[in-house]
Formats: C-alpha cells, sequence, structure tokens
C-alpha cells in the first residue's frame, strides 16, 4: 500500500511538472495570455545591482503586498561583462538569484536584456572596451556593434534557458525585451537605424526564449514583438497592430536627480489617475518605473546623476515605504482587479456628459465594472449613472467593479502619509587624514604628450581622476600683473581641480545639459620654473538622449583645451601643444586605502595634524554598527565632492556642493498634467545629502569609513543617521 501510495504521488507531482514546463506565454489584442488566460498585470521595476541582496527579499515581498503581479528590472552589460570574455554575476550582479528568489515569492519577471539600457546607468549599460573595439559605432547597422550585441544577448538568454528561467520552463520570465527606447535613434539615423532595428528583432526573435518580446518606445517593430509606451501618461497609445496588446513598459513614478536640481516629486494621485485612464481604453500590463530606485553604488551612475536613484518610487532608496504611494496605489490595482473579468471580456461602451466627464461601461455575460472620469484639472463635475448619482473631484477616475459602488477614486487617498526623516546615531567621528600631493608621486603610471589627450581613451573609466600636469617658464619681465596671469583652460566634461606650484587655484564644472565649461582665472605664478597640475574629473558617463545615444561613444571627456596664460607680456600664450606629463588616478586609489589591507600602507594624520578643509583630501575613521534594523545613511552636507566607501565597498561619489536651482515648490497640486519639473523640492539645497549605507555591508564592529575629498570640505559634521517614516 505504501508503495502504491509513492508511486501515485510521484505520477502526481509528474503530471504538475509536466504542466509547468509546457505552460505558455501568448497574446492577443487584448492582453498577455499565461497559460490559456488573459491577465492585467502589475510589475514594479527593481534593479538588482542598486540594492544589496540581503535588501533583495524585503523589497520583493513589498512588491507583491503592494498588489505586483511582477518584477521588471534590466540587465546590465557593464557589469556582467566588464573585460571582454570575462563575466561577473556575483553579489549586487548575481542576476538569477535574484530571479529565483522573485520566482520563490510566487511573482512573475520582464526581463528587459537590452543590453542598452539607459537607465540613468554608466554609459547606457554599455562596458567602456565595447568603444574600442575596432570599427565600433553603437546601435545601427554596425557589424562589430551587432556582433558583440548578440554575444552577450545570446550569453544571458542560454544562461536564463539552462537555469529553467522561462515561463514556459516553469520559471518566471513572461517577458522580455530587446533594445530600449530606439525610436527616437532610429529617426535619427535613417536606414541604418531601420535596418538595426529588424536585425535586433530577428535576432531577438530567433533565440526561441517561449515568450514574447517587446520594443519600447519604437513606433513600428517587425511582428511578432509588440511595440509598448514609456512616459507619464500612456492611455491614447495603440500598438503598430490590431491583435497586439496595449503595454506600459515605463510608467515613471517620478524622475532622476541630477546634480544642480531640486528632487522630483510625482503626486500618488496623478500616477492611479493615469493608470486608470489606461486600463480603462484598453491597457492590460502597467509597468511602474521604478518600484524601487535604490542607490547608484560605486562609480554607475550616469553623466551627471546623483548616487540616490530614489525616483520617488514606491519604495525609497533606503527600503522603507513611500506612503502614501504605496498605499494608494495597492488600493488602486485591488479595485482594478475585481474588474479585470469584465476588462479581458469586452470593449466599453462609451458615454459623455460634457467635455471632460466619460462613463466607461464594461459588462460581461456575469460581470459589470465602471469607469467614471473627470478629467478637468480644477472642477469637480457630477454624473448620473444607473441609479445613483457621482460626484467626481477634479482629474480623477472612481472605479466601480459591480458598476454600482465606488470602491476607488484616483484623487481620494486613504493611505497613512509619511516624510522621510533622519536621526542622527553617531554625531561625530574620530578622524584620520592622508593629504594626496597634486600629481601625487606612486599614482598612476606617468607619461607624456605633445597634445591634450582625451579622459575615457586614457583611463577606460578604471577611474574618475586624470591629472594633466606641465610646466611654465615664468621670466623676469614676463608678467604685467605682479605675480599673477590669467589661466583659462577650456574642457569638455566634467570637472577640473587647478593647482599651481601645489596650492589650489580653484574650481570649475559643467551640468547635465552642458558638460563642457571654461575654467578661467588669475594664478598666483614665481618667476621661473611653475608646475600646473590639472585634476579632470569624469563625473559619470553618457548614457541617454537622442544626441548621446547616436554615437554617444564619440563624445569626449576631459581639459581637450585650448589651455592658455594671458595677462603676460608677450601677449596670450598656447599651452596645449607644449608636453603635457600624464597620470592615472589617485595615489590613494593605487594604494587602496579605502580598504583595510590598503589602509596601512600610508601613514594618516590625526588630532592637531589632522588636515581639515583641505582639498586632495582622505579621511578615514571606524565605528561600531548601530543596534536595530532601521535603514542608515551618512550626512555629507558639510563636504564638497568626492566619494566614500564603506569596509572597502563604494557608495559612490559625493557632490553637496552642487546646490539644487531652479524653480521649486513647497506642496505639489495633483491635478493637471505632470511633468518633471512641475514639483521639484529643496532648491538651494545640495542635491543629494544623505548617502545609503547599507547594513549588508557591515560588521558589528569596527567598521571602516573612509572618504575622499576634492574641494575641502569640512570632516567634523559628517554624522550617521538612521532613516524612519
Amino acid at each position: 500500500m505504501a508503495n502504491l501510495l509513492r508511486i501515485d504521488l510521484s505520477l502526481t507531482l509528474l503530471f504538475f511538472w509536466v504542466l509547468s514546463v509546457s505552460a505558455s506565454v501568448t497574446y492577443d489584442q487584448k492582453a498577455l495570455v499565461i497559460n490559456g488566460q488573459r491577465r492585467i498585470l502589475f510589475s514594479g521595476a527593481i534593479h538588482y545591482p542598486r540594492s544589496t541582496p540581503d535588501m533583495w527579499p524585503g523589497l520583493i515581498q513589498k512588491a507583491k503586498e503592494g498588489g505586483m503581479d511582477a518584477v521588471e528590472t534590466y540587465v546590465f552589460w557593464n557589469g556582467h561583462e566588464p573585460l571582454p570574455g570575462k563575466y561577473y554575476f556575483e553579489d549586487r550582479f548575481d542576476l538569477v538569484k535574484f530571479l529565483r528568489l522573485v520566482h520563490e515569492a510566487g511573482l512573475y519577471v520582464i526581463l528587459r536584456i537590452g543590453p542598452f539600457v539607459c537607465a540613468e546607468w554608466n554609459f547606457g549599460g554599455f562596458p567602456v572596451w565595447l568603444k574600442y573595439v575596432q570599427g565600433m559605432s553603437f546601435r545601427t547597422d554596425n557589424e562589430p556593434f551587432k556582433a558583440a550585441m548578440q554575444n552577450f544577448t545570446e550569453y544571458i538568454v542560454n544562461m536564463m534557458k539552462t537555469e529553467q528561467l522561462f515561463e514556459p520552463q516553469g520559471g518566471p520570465v513572461i517577458l522580455a525585451q530587446i533594445e530600449n527606447e530606439y525610436g527616437p535613434v532610429e529617426w535619427e539615423l535613417g536606414e541604418p537605424g531601420k535596418a538595426y532595428t529588424q536585425w535586433a528583432a530577428k535576432m531577438a526573435v530567433g533565440l526561441n526564449i517561449g515568450v514574447p518580446w517587446v520594443m519600447c518606445k519604437q513606433d513600428d517593430p517587425p511582428d511578432p514583438i509588440i511595440n509598448t509606451c514609456n512616459g507619464y501618461y500612456c492611455e491614447g497609445f495603440k500598438p503598430n497592430q490590431e491583435y497586439k496588446p496595449k503595454i506600459w513598459t515605463e510608467h515613471w513614478t517620478g524622475w532622476l536627480t541630477e546634480y544642480g536640481t531640486g528632487i522630483p516629486r510625482r503626486p500618488a494621485e496623478d500616477m492611479a489617475y493615469a493608470v486608470a485612464r489606461f486600463i480603462q481604453n484598453g491597457g492590460s500590463l502597467v509597468n511602474y518605473y521604478m518600484f524601487h530606485g535604490g542607490t547608484n553604488f560605486g562609480r554607475t551612475s550616469g553623466l551627471f546623476v546623483t548616487t540616490s536613484y530614489d525616483y520617488d518610487a514606491f519604495v525609497d532608496e533606503f527600503g522603507l515605504l513611500n506612503q502614501p504611494k504605496w498605499g494608494h496605489m495597492k488600493d488602486l490595482h485591488q479595485a482594478i482587479k475585481q474588474c479585470e473579468s469584465a476588462l479581458m471580456s469586452v470593449d466599453p461602451e462609451v458615454t459623455w456628459f460634457g467635455k471632460n466627464l466619460e462613463v466607461r461601461v464594461f459588462k460581461a455575460n456575469s460581470s459589470c465594472a465602471a469607469f467614471l472620469g473627470n478629467y478637468d484639472p480644477q472642477t469637480w463635475g457630477k454624473v448620473t449613472f444607473g441609479n445613483g448619482q457621482y460626484d467626481l473631484p477634479p482629474w480623477s477616475v472612481s472605479i466601480l467593479p459591480d458598476c454600482k459602488t465606488v470602491a476607488f477614486n484616483t484623487a481620494k487617498v486613504s493611505a497613512p502619509s509619511t516624510e522621510m526623516t533622519f536621526t542622527p546615531i553617531i554625531k561625530s567621528f574620530a578622524w584620520q587624514s592622508y593629504n594626496e600631493i597634486p600629481g601625487s608621486p606612486g599614482a598612476g603610471e606617468v607619461f607624456s604628450k605633445n597634445e591634450l589627450v582625451e579622459q575615457v581613451a586614457t583611463t577606460w573609466d578604471s577611474t574618475d581622476y586624470l591629472w594633466y600636469m606641465t610646466d611654465i617658464t615664468i621670466g623676469g619681465n614676463d608678467l604685467k600683473n605682479g605675480q599673477s596671469a590669467n589661466l583659462t583652460v577650456m574642457s569638455a566634461g566634467h570637472a577640473l581641480h587647478v593647482f599651481v606650484n601645489g596650492q589650489y587655484s580653484g574650481t570649475a564644472y559643467g551640468s547635465l545639459g552642458n558638460a563642457k565649461f571654461t575654467f578661467s582665472q588669475e594664478v598666483k605664478l614665481n618667476v621661473g620654473s611653475n608646475k600646473v597640475a590639472l585634476l579632470s574629473v569624469s563625473v559619470g558617463l553618457a548614457n541617454v538622449g537622442v544626441f548621446h545615444s547616436v554615437h554617444f561613444e564619440t563624445w569626449n571627456v576631459g581639459v581637450l583645451g585650448p589651455v592658455t596664460l594671458s595677462g603676460l607680456s608677450e601677449g596670450t600664450r598656447d599651452l596645449s601643444k607644449q608636453e603635457w606629463y600624464y597620470k592615472i588616478g589617485l595615489k590613494g586609489e593605487y594604494s587602496t586605502i579605502y580598504a583595510e589591507r590598503g589602509s596601512n600602507s600610508v601613514k594618516w594624520a590625526e588630532g592637531p595634524e589632522l588636515a581639515n578643509k583641505r582639498p586632495l583630501t582622505w579621511y578615514k575613521t571606524t565605528f561600531d554598527e548601530p543596534a536595530g534594523n532601521d535603514p542608515l545613511a551618512l550626512d555629507m552636507l558639510s563636504m564638497g565632492k568626492g566619494q566614500i566607501w564603506i569596509n572597502g565597498q563604494s557608495i559612490g561619489r559625493h557632490w553637496p556642493a552642487y546646490i539644487a536651482k531652479g524653480s521649486c515648490v513647497d506642496k505639489c497640486n495633483y491635478a493637471g498634467t505632470y511633468t518633471d519639473t512641475k514639483c521639484r523640492l529643496y532648491c538651494g539645497s545640495p542635491s543629494q545629502r544623505w548617502f545609503h549605507v547599507p547594513r549588508g555591508w557591515l560588521k558589528p564592529t569596527g567598521n571602516l569609513l573612509v572618504v575622499f575629498e576634492e574641494m575641502g570640505g569640512d570632516v567634523g559634521y559628517i554624522a550617521l543617521a538612521k532613516e524612519t517614516r
């Protein structure tokens, strides 16, 4: 009998296994069809490298509890193939582990392979070595690029197949994306762009992954690929074929924060309004970009993008619920799910009550759902529907899953509201300092050229820093203005610190809108030989935009000149073609003094010898992990610009000296069309003050904190705080 029970159980398990591996994902004009059933799906973007593995289960659970059916992520090529043929899938880049955790939580996955991702990520996700492949031209009908792109895409697809991660294999992946927002680039390129689109689509479909492919912001992809919408509103979007579903791959929850601007916020009411209108207009899949934005650890942020990638997401950078957004959208998802049967069965009956009042009714055999909309941004509306009258706030949609009772109105928020609060735990540290000498011996190998070199071609983006050094000889009668002359440096970006005879002479930098800039000011010179050292600093590489994405591998960084000295008896002296010496990186980087072993390789000063408020200074201290589970952050308000490490792991770039300018508001009105400049906060303050310290990087005692300061901040005010809401 026991043997028969075991046989029966084995057959039952085999039956369910056969069902799981024979599952299918297709689509029709209404929706994705998963195992024969049309589905309304909500998905949230969580980028695995922008959090730590110990955070992943909690983030995924918050997505599930918030009404998500799926988690979406890009695949980050430069993180996974840092050198040609050398692959990395560990720690924050353990893609398979992340996807398995999503699957274990009972959620689907939308996998956006790209491999161009944009994502405000360094170089748009491309590895820098790709730029230097012979004959390379990015994202066009170019054989070297297509070969490299296909090789990486196939590598990822084969990994997914081997790990049984596509839905027909019993895995979580129900949708994949090739390329990313290529439509504007194709338009700019013309025929080579069109040929590339056709090639990319054919290549992807030929990989036979068993689930549909999408191309976002691509007006006319070849069948069977689905074109999808990205933006703040997508209710008016239509696929290029009537038999394809209406999919929103990026519903922007906010916007990126760039250095020099306020922090964007998007009201939950407007987000819910946009989703309700999309669904009532035939939409069936919404992916929120971002559900959790996270942190641009290390040097992963794109051009002039802050270390924080909070994105005003459902879950904040530190992993806590952003209320009322999370709760309000959860209530919306529940209301829409109650309407799923009717929405997936029939098209609506539409009635207008004036210019801005609309009723959409979905009547199926056994179900009825209604959406009552008031599209006026200022005035309340009233509609008579069925046996009742309904008052509609401005810029709102009411959802009636039974065509009688309002289950949800997009403008009426019942979820609690919380504010991000930081409470200092360690108010000051016992610091030690180490001075980085301009053009320091022991930094990168020295080489010279009688010209100015492009920075990325020199560093291959292995560091933010490249030294440009030269000598200036001044005769006794050369200076017209006492002991000074005007030094002018034209730079292609992104920041520059100038030292003359070892003394700091000033800083200049660009912006996201204009990375190029000019340093021009009086500098003190001696009669005889003078040493000029220019520290050129990159702040992420270009990652987005028609002009960036079209051959953005040709964009330059660094001091490309001219470099001139004016105010001399001879007039203006051009220094651009004289002999320049170069060093890649900093001595502290080469000595890895940000890690425990390397920190002991140099002599640190402390007490009265501490070099506070001094440019080009390294600082280190140790601290014990605070008790509890609250997320932790460093308050860097008193600092200028540089980088931060915890136990050898890079938190990212800090730049509190870059003050936010432009138009900001104290309170944002949800009603009316949203743009990324509508609801910015904190103008007049640093674009980023708080820097995430992941608990997963800490040990109970003796944690090493290292800060490199480029401009001369006051280290005495750095504090460690806990974040609560």
